[in-house]
């Protein structure tokens, strides 16, 4: 046509904004990106990752673990020095095998909880390191088990200068990558053994709709006082109201989907990577 690059965008944005033309993106994609800012707009989210659904496997982690991979990857990329804390479970262990490797010994790699169970038995799932050697971060694990005897126990174990020093990190980081998980006879704490199944049934039909870093929430998302969560040795979990430093959550799945709400709604994670079935879930409950 004899025109250049230049100046056909320059008319086709003319256009647009005259609202003589109307650009749609007609693919999958387009369909996720308009619930990403939906989810944005509903809840305020500093981040909002939605990601193509298989029909056949709505649950399946591969495609949110991947976004959660990449939006790892950007805070990575920054020559400055960031703090990144971590939680633990499925979700995360698939983001951080998602990871390309890096070299950034700049960062370092916090864990928001500890990976012994009460009888010294490590969990299957704690990311923390496995992320440090994927990128070449410094690396601090939280060197407690996830549950205390009891509150007097905790804090103890609060009170030890590694301890102390890690809370510190948990608290200054940058970025802050958690799972969610439910409360009831499937939930990752009971399937890992950090909940029997009776405190789980006990703790629902007490309010509770979830838990993110073992803190049990109810369902307006306020973290709820009660003996198990007296046990709870993760850091602290702050209302997330800095979108500078945000609190993200990596979840997916129908038997998720009250947890992650409540969360939202309550401000525990001001970030959400998830799939296109469950942010349509979340939509349509709002």
């Amino acid at each position: 046509m004899g025109v250049s690059r230049q100046t056909v965008q320059r008319l086709v944005a003319m256009a647009v904004s005259e609202r003589l033309v109307k650009v749609r993106l007609d693919h999958p994609i387009g369909r996720c990106m308009d619930l990403a800012a939906a989810l944005s707009e509903r809840w305020d989210l500093a981040v909002a990752e939605v990601v193509p659904s298989d029909p056949a496997a709505p649950d399946l982690l591969a495609g949110v673990a991947a976004a959660a991979a990449g939006l790892l990857e950007k805070v990575l990329r920054a020559a400055e020095p960031k703090v990144i804390a971590l939680g633990t479970g499925r979700a995360l262990k698939a983001t951080v095998e998602a990871l390309s490797r890096m070299d950034c010994p700049q960062h370092r790699i916090v864990s928001r909880l500890g990976n012994m169970m009460a009888d010294g038995q490590a969990t299957p799932y704690n990311a923390t390191v496995r992320m440090a050697d994927r990128v070449g971060a410094r690396h601090y694990p939280y060197p407690l088990p996830v549950l205390a005897r009891d509150a007097a126990e905790r804090a103890v174990l609060h009170a030890q200068g590694s301890v102390r020093h890690t809370l510190e990190l948990c608290a200054q980081a940058d970025l802050t990558l958690v799972g969610i998980g439910q409360i009831g006879p499937g939930a990752p704490l009971v399937v890992d053994g950090f909940m029997s199944p009776e405190e789980a049934e006990a703790l629902r039909q007490a309010g509770a709709a979830g838990e993110i870093t073992a803190w049990v929430y109810d369902r307006n998302g306020r973290v709820m006082e009660c003996p198990y969560n007296d046990r709870v040795a993760s850091a602290p979990l702050p209302v997330a109201r800095d979108p500078s430093r945000p609190t993200v959550a990596v979840a997916v799945g129908e038997a998720k989907v009250q947890a992650i709400r409540a969360a939202l709604d309550g401000r525990l994670v001001n970030g959400l990577v998830t799939s296109e079935a469950t942010a349509e879930r979340l939509l349509r409950e709002a």
